[in-house]
């Protein structure tokens, strides 16, 4: 039996062979009958006429243009601003953005793990023109709170899984509080310690370098350490957050003064560094424009909003050494997202700035000089970028004595008018424990 499979398949082959042999050499014929030899071709000529119009066009660059010919010059592929609706991800958690823009608050781990809090702050919430919170997906010292399916081992460790965010989404989508995954970026002690090829390194010591008060960072000019954000982002995306928030996007305050001390990788950045004392640190503000690009790019299927915190100093203080430092241009970040959060807080401000004394002592006064400062900013931004600056709902008292007052719902009141009487009509409260002051109009009469 086996014999005889055999035997026809070789006749088989034997076949395909004769076939294939006889193909090639039509194919041969046919190719040596239409060629024809540049000896045989004959010469061609042209009149001076035509040799003058010929040149005439080399030198006016015009060399692609013929009779009746035109070249496009405009791209023959063009990237669409939007993916069209089949493309995109869809979750289950269905939260359409606020008709009368984000008033939000910043709630922690601990406030949406205890059950009681969470549910009486949700209840508020619910009860007033907040509209939004911002919940912490990968928090400031690097942990993931939320479990997920994962094949990169960095991000596998460094999962703590001490959130049910499943659970808290369809809850906020049950009153329909539009929810903003906090993503800390590129200040990760986690990630630090377990990588420290993609962190900064004290050139004295050889160890890891760290902040006064203790927190490492991660190189923003590593692919790797994008990739790896870009991840954990994705993952709120499909959970159902509808905007990421990057905070922390950015390097280290006052980078520019003691970067000469650290060794670390430059990247594809190495092109942009420059001695010339106006564009030193332009490496970084490109690094930080880049990585947004990257993660419009990356999220685009998910169709989330991606909006990112800044220092308010960087609006007003435009391209000073200390803001390229920290790689947080304003404008070239505004361009890159869709909402961008100043941190305004009057109480993070030095003594002097727009004329006040102490900042902390005219929530209305310094809130709103800022905001035209800012408006003056973004009036140069091409991208349709929304403001959403965050507020204090906290007092200052780690600051002297008689420069800084207490703040409560009256204060809170002031902020949130001076942004309302500018056209601003989005806000995000913060206090850093969740003890938010109450009661508060969040929609204050003019």
């Amino acid at each position: 039996m086996t014999l005889k499979i055999l035997k026809r398949c070789l006749l088989l082959l034997g076949a395909m062979a004769i076939i294939v042999g006889c193909d090639t050499l039509l194919s041969s014929q046919n190719n040596s009958d239409n060629s024809e030899s540049t000896e045989s071709l004959s010469e061609v000529t042209y009149s001076p006429e035509e040799l003058k119009e010929f040149q005439d066009r080399v030198q006016k660059n015009a060399v692609n243009r013929y009779k009746d010919l035109q070249i496009p010059t405009e791209p023959l592929l063009v990237k669409p601003d939007s993916l069209p609706a089949d493309l995109l991800y869809v979750s289950q958690i269905d939260i359409p953005y606020p008709v009368d823009g984000v008033k939000g608050i910043y709630l922690t781990e601990s406030n949406v793990s205890n059950p009681e809090y969470f549910d009486e702050i949700i209840n508020y919430i619910d009860q007033t023109e907040l509209n939004a919170v911002v919940l912490n997906f990968k928090d400031d010292w690097g942990n993931i709170l939320q479990s997920f399916e994962t094949d990169n081992p960095n991000i596998e460790a460094n999962i703590t899984a001490t959130v049910d965010y499943h659970k808290i989404l369809e809850k906020l989508a049950s009153k329909q509080i539009y929810p903003i995954a906090r993503i800390v970026t590129f200040k990760d002690s986690r990630l630090a310690e377990l990588r420290p090829d993609l962190s900064f390194h004290d050139i004295s010591t050889g160890e890891i370098w760290s902040d006064g008060g203790g927190s490492k960072f991660i190189n923003p000019f590593l692919q790797e350490t994008w990739d790896y954000i870009i991840s954990i982002a994705e993952e709120a995306a499909k959970l159902g957050f509808k905007e990421i928030q990057f905070d922390y996007i950015r390097f280290p305050e006052g980078f520019h003064v003691f970067s000469q001390d650290l060794e670390y990788e430059l990247g594809g950045y190495a092109a942009y560094v420059s001695e010339d004392p106006e564009l030193e640190g332009q490496e970084r503000t490109q690094a930080i424009a880049d990585f947004l690009d990257y993660a419009r790019e990356k999220l685009a299927p998910y169709d989330v909003e991606i909006s990112a915190d800044v220092f308010g100093y960087t609006a007003v203080a435009g391209n000073a050494p200390d803001v390229r430092g920290i790689g947080q241009d304003f404008k070239m970040m505004a361009e890159r997202v869709d909402v961008v959060s100043s941190m305004i807080y009057p109480s993070h401000w030095s003594e002097g700035f727009f004329g006040f004394n102490y900042p902390d002592l005219y929530p209305y006064d310094f809130t709103k000089a800022y905001m035209h400062e800012e408006a003056n900013v973004l009036a140069e931004v091409v991208n349709p970028v929304k403001t959403r600056p965050w507020l204090q709902d906290f007092t200052a008292d780690y600051l002297p004595e008689g420069t800084y007052m207490y703040y409560g719902p009256q204060e809170v009141e002031d902020q949130i008018r001076a942004l309302k009487e500018l056209g601003v009509h989005e806000f995000l409260l913060w206090n850093a424990a969740g003890n938010y002051s109450r009661p508060v109009n969040y929609d204050p009469p003019l």
